[in-house]
């Protein structure tokens, strides 16, 4: 074994430009010329080590001479998490590999990306970890990819083992995916889950468990979604069926949000190395429509480091609302956007349809809480993809919760959500819900000039119905919320659904 220290790691170092995003690269790590030099092992290791500083960039390369005829990489690493005073950062210090094509924005030469979820990770061409890619090890230089997420002002020391292991190559398999439709039942309400993780990133559960929950949860459909890798996408084919339709996708996880590429084209990756400053997220955004998908800001208001949406909105095909079990920074992003609707209809510009997703990783987080309520023409990705792009949709706590939710004119006009009903700006319109498995729980009418309509509590039975008569000159739209009962305080219950609005009116008439 042989040891290289790399001192503070600022030191040794030269700055560079990808794209619009300065890294810093560490001084190259070089091994013999092949595996004559370690005939008696077939391996060699070398660890590095060094410091990084407060003030790191975003990612730090350490570049890896790779000779001919190895047949797997293996790197292992640690670093030191110091006590730190409340409320200051930590060391937190994630990890990836990029091959021989190079750390250029748009990922050609990426191999994988873990996080901070391992501290190992192999590859060879017949195999390689979760979160990585197998594939053959050429020769060139490879970049072990550091991020130094958070570092606590002692610095963040680390230690970093390579190990490469000679012989011949693996032989790489074809990959497989899962079909683009499952049987379905025509137009119908197909009910998904699209933000969930695997152990193929930072997640716990495999596919097949997660596929299990998603059929105990009543799930129609689910969408692979694992932080910054799209290595999952070949491990999934063995659990669609004809009544589970699987998507692939990713989120990606950039330092400014997250953000879920929904049923994008099986083997897409998209790159997340930006921030917002960089005016770099436009065009990936753009990429994950060329590969079929859809652009979802995922929780946007959630407050993990690196968690807040800082993007904007203009390129976004719906908005990841609820996220998980119902909390306050649900709520948050519940207002925003309701806001985002009220701008819409004063402005007259295209409205953001809002989505819920469980994004369960582990036991005990639950599969399908909540889960998205699609009216689609079938159980395809285009079909369901069409329906969430265009608001037809509603987010339940459960299975157990169905809505019908309707606005009807006196001449038999009919709109659904995500609808239009076109009327008069003073003809009077009916406002309409039908629920189902919401005990106890109040019914809401949002419009743009607020909660205009609560009801009197669901009876325990679970079925309720509530009515609203209203114009479009008084609501431009009417949204409908469920909301659990509230022991004590201001503050409404927790959701348990909620859905699109349905707009009144010809649009530009209440101005």
């Amino acid at each position: 074994m042989c040891e290289d220290d790399h001192g503070n790691g600022m030191a040794r170092r030269a700055l560079f430009v990808t794209g619009a995003a300065v890294a810093l690269t560490l001084g190259s790590v070089s091994f013999s010329n092949g595996p004559a030099a370690e005939a008696a092992s077939n391996q060699e290791t070398k660890t590095v080590r060094g410091t990084l500083p407060v003030g790191s960039p975003d990612f730090v390369y350490l570049p890896v001479e790779v000779p001919h005829g190895v047949r797997e990489i293996k790197v292992a690493y640690t670093y030191e998490k110091p006590s730190v005073p409340a409320g200051t950062m930590g060391n937190a210090l994630d990890i990836g590999i990029f091959d021989e094509r190079g750390t250029e924005l748009g990922g050609r030469g990426f191999r994988g990306w873990s996080g901070g979820a391992r501290t190992e990770f192999f590859l060879r061409g017949d195999d390689a970890t979760p979160g990585y890619l197998p594939g053959p090890i050429r020769p060139g230089t490879w970049h072990i990819a550091l991020g130094p997420y958070t570092v606590a002002p002692q610095g963040l020391p680390y230690e970093i083992t390579i190990t490469l292991t000679y012989g011949e190559p693996g032989v790489v398999a074809q990959p497989t995916y899962p079909p683009s439709r499952a049987k379905g039942r025509g137009r119908d309400w197909y009910r998904g889950d699209c933000h969930l993780h695997s152990w193929y990133s930072d997640g716990r559960r495999t596919p097949a468990e997660i596929a299990a929950l998603a059929r105990a949860a009543g799930l129609d459909f689910i969408n692979t979604s694992e932080h910054n890798t799209h290595s999952s996408h070949a491990h999934w084919a063995d659990q669609a069926g004809d009544d589970l339709l699987i998507m692939l996708g990713e989120e990606v996880t950039t330092r400014n949000g997250h953000v879920v590429a929904l049923g994008t084209d099986p083997g897409t990756f998209v790159d997340w190395r930006y921030r917002a400053r960089d005016n770099r997220f436009g065009k990936y955004a753009r990429q994950i429509r060329r590969a079929g998908g859809l652009v979802v800001p995922a929780h946007p208001h959630a407050t993990c480091i690196g968690c807040g949406w800082k993007f904007g909105f203009g390129e976004a095909d719906a908005v990841e609302v609820w996220n998980g079990p119902f909390t306050p920074d649900d709520e948050v992003s519940l207002a925003e956007w309701d806001n985002t609707l009220v701008a819409a209809v004063r402005s007259g510009h295209d409205w953001i349809p809002a989505m819920g997703n469980s994004d369960a990783h582990r036991d005990p987080d639950p599969v399908g809480t909540p889960q998205t309520v699609v009216l689609a023409d079938d159980l395809t990705r285009e079909a369901i993809q069409a329906g969430i792009r265009a608001g037809r949709s509603y987010v339940a706590e459960s299975k157990l919760v169905s809505l019908t939710f309707t606005a009807s004119g006196p001449k038999g006009e009919h709109a659904g959500i995500g609808e239009r009903l076109r009327v008069d700006k003073d003809t009077p319109v009916t406002i309409r819900l039908e629920a189902t498995g919401v005990p106890r729980c109040t019914i809401r009418f949002v419009t743009d000039q607020g909660v205009l309509f609560t009801s009197a509590p669901v009876p325990v039975s679970g079925s309720g119905t509530a009515e609203w008569q209203t114009t479009a000159a008084y609501a431009a739209y009417v949204r409908a919320e469920l909301r659990h009962e509230v022991a004590v305080g201001p503050l409404p219950g927790a959701l348990a659904a909620f859905t699109n609005p349905i707009f009144l009116g010809t649009p530009g008439e209440q101005e």
